[in-house]
């Protein structure tokens, strides 16, 4: 084993204290790092690069200093650090299902325009794999980070904000966004399609969602809305996201089992509901004058099934462009003015009872 640094150990810097030096300043340094451990910048590199020529605590400080700091080592050369690398990450929860395409379709097209390419990650619905891609993608440190929803670990969150890359999160909606925000209310998704189904006469509504969180907050919506119009949801069924046809037809053959009555299905994504619609015409039960089925995202297939699916549609084109302009306005030095944007949403009204 190689000799071990006999570097003194400082006095280490509070993280609160770095934070009011650094704030505005860009991301967290080794050398910050080495400071909150209160060790040399050449320890803390030793520790990272060569741990075997540090000794057992400072080991220890620089390791927990990291954990506090969020730091992320750059795995660029140290010549190309500070050269934009014309790339930006974009991680979403799936990639095989379709709803989320039209967004990374123009996200890809308009970073494209302005000399910026797009990597893309799947992160999954539950945010496991989340972590350990932002660490991969943070060290590599592209131009900008685009994530779908606001749902990050509290670690990704302290990593993200240590790093001081341009964030948007999208698909989402918040107040207290990581950086910058392009999205919708899910709840108030949720809470229109119940208004629109009451106010159309039905009273024995019902729903099958993916069981993700942004799933969750429209079904919360959608039941709260519904309380106040003075009608109860008579029956939900949960299917794993991501959701596909045959979870659908399932979703709707367990809630029938269950609540017979039903006469309105809310679907948490037009595969669902494609799914309730196959389901359906192979109970030979017709569709909407037995049950009315409603849809979420406005797929390209929604006007052309039978009948055509009511649905809600999300301008995913314009969250994307939305996205790659505050990623080019940020790494090229611009100010973003508004850096939340509420999209909104729209009913798509087609065939019902």
């Amino acid at each position: 084993m190689a000799e071990q640094s006999t570097q003194p150990l400082e006095a280490p810097t509070p993280v609160s204290k770095l934070r009011r030096s650094r704030r505005g300043s860009g991301s967290i340094t080794l050398s910050d790092v080495a400071k909150v451990a209160g060790v040399s910048a050449i320890t803390a590199s030793r520790a990272l690069n060569t741990p075997d020529r540090v000794s057992t605590d400072a080991l220890k400080r620089v390791r927990d200093a990291i954990s506090r700091t969020g730091y992320v080592p750059n795995m660029l050369a140290g010549g190309l650090a500070s050269s934009r690398s014309r790339l930006v990450a974009a991680l979403v929860p799936t990639i095989a299902g379709p709803v989320f395409l039209e967004t990374v379709q123009a996200l890809t097209e308009a970073l494209a325009e302005s000399g910026y390419q797009l990597m893309l990650g799947q992160s999954g619905y539950g945010g496991a794999r989340e972590d350990a891609l932002l660490d991969a993608i943070i060290g590599r440190r592209p131009d900008g980070i685009v994530l779908t929803g606001i749902m990050h670990s509290a670690e990704g969150r302290r990593r993200l904000l240590a790093a001081g890359i341009p964030v948007v999160e999208t698909w989402d909606l918040t107040p207290t966004p990581i950086d910058m925000l392009v999205g919708f209310s899910h709840e108030k998704v949720g809470a229109a399609v119940a208004e629109y189904l009451v106010s159309a006469g039905y009273r024995k509504l019902s729903i099958v969602t993916a069981d993700d969180h942004r799933a969750g907050l429209r079904r919360k919506g959608f039941e709260e809305a519904a309380a106040k119009l003075g009608v109860e949801l008579v029956g939900a069924c949960t299917v794993p996201a991501p959701t596909t046809l045959g979870s659908g037809r399932t979703g709707l053959s367990d809630l029938l089992a269950r609540f017979p009555d039903v006469d309105a299905v809310f679907c948490s994504s037009d595969i669902l509901a494609l799914g309730v619609l196959t389901e359906a015409q192979a109970r030979n039960l017709a569709v909407p004058s037995r049950f009315a089925v409603f849809g979420f995202g406005d797929l390209g297939f929604a006007a052309d099934t039978f009948p055509a699916l009511t649905t809600v549609r999300i301008d995913g084109n314009a969250i994307g462009h939305h996205a790659a302009r505050f990623i080019v306005e940020r790494a090229e030095g611009r100010t973003v003015a508004e850096r939340v944007i509420d999209l909104g949403f729209s009913i798509v009204k087609r065939d019902r009872a």
